[in-house]
């Protein structure tokens, strides 16, 4: 009881930013009609339950150490003007992304409503290419916030839920229900992450477009030009 009061705040905290739950809360308050308070109570329940079975799959899960950095990539980030903790949280953060995009590719096709909307949206492809981006730039890392630390852990935490609710004997209206929902929104999250790397490719884009712009007005000088000798031969 102790610790339960101890972790109290944990839990709301989890509850009230966890994706999953906060979509637990909305079905079972504007469709379910279940009412806010209990709605409350059944969201608070069952983050209480995901915030403890996290927390001992990282007990029971051995530490990972990440690999000492090689020379070559050592020389590369000094090269890129990072000093030894911007490595670290570098090499961390990325090794960390790993793992989920690991894991979203395994969920993705783990079932076909799961693999649709990855093909769909091309996600494990962009997820993939941005990351291969993002190490080859390491000074750039604060330009994917949102994509690291919010859209590809969410979509990961969601696409696991879905596969354990899924894989659930017994099965009802609410069930179902709720797996539609998830998947909406899971495909919602696959589209945020198809922003977040074309937000990060912008700049390419950008000068893209400006060598086009560049083309075009070359190639016109040069019809200028053309058309001018053509009236002097005249």
């Amino acid at each position: 009881m102790n610790t339960f009061l101890k972790n109290l705040g944990d839990i709301f905290r989890y509850t009230f930013t966890s994706v999953t739950t906060v979509l637990i809360f909305l079905v079972l308050m504007f469709i379910l009609n279940i009412g806010f308070w209990w709605s409350l109570i059944i969201s608070v329940v069952i983050g209480a339950f995901f915030f403890y079975k996290q927390n001992d799959n990282k007990n029971n899960t051995p530490h990972q150490k990440l690999r000492k950095v090689s020379s070559e990539k050592e020389a590369f980030y000094k090269a890129n003007g990072m000093d030894k903790e911007e490595i670290h949280f570098f090499r961390e953060t990325m090794y960390t992304a790993k793992l989920q995009i690991l894991t979203l590719e395994k969920n993705m096709n783990a079932v076909s409503k799961l693999k649709a909307i990855e093909q769909r949206n091309n996600t494990i492809h962009l997820v993939k290419s941005l990351f291969k981006e993002i190490t080859a730039e390491p000074r750039r890392l604060h330009e994917v916030d949102k994509f690291l630390y919010v859209h590809l852990p969410s979509l990961t935490d969601l696409t696991n839920k879905y596969l354990e609710i899924s894989q659930h004997e017994v099965k009802n209206k609410s069930t179902f229900t709720v797996l539609d929902q998830s998947a909406t929104t899971i495909d919602e999250m696959c589209r945020l992450i198809a922003v977040d790397y074309v937000a990060f490719k912008s700049g390419d884009f950008d000068d893209m477009s400006l060598e086009v712009e560049l083309a075009k007005k070359d190639i016109e000088r040069d019809n200028g030009e053309t058309n001018t000798i053509e009236d002097d031969e005249l």
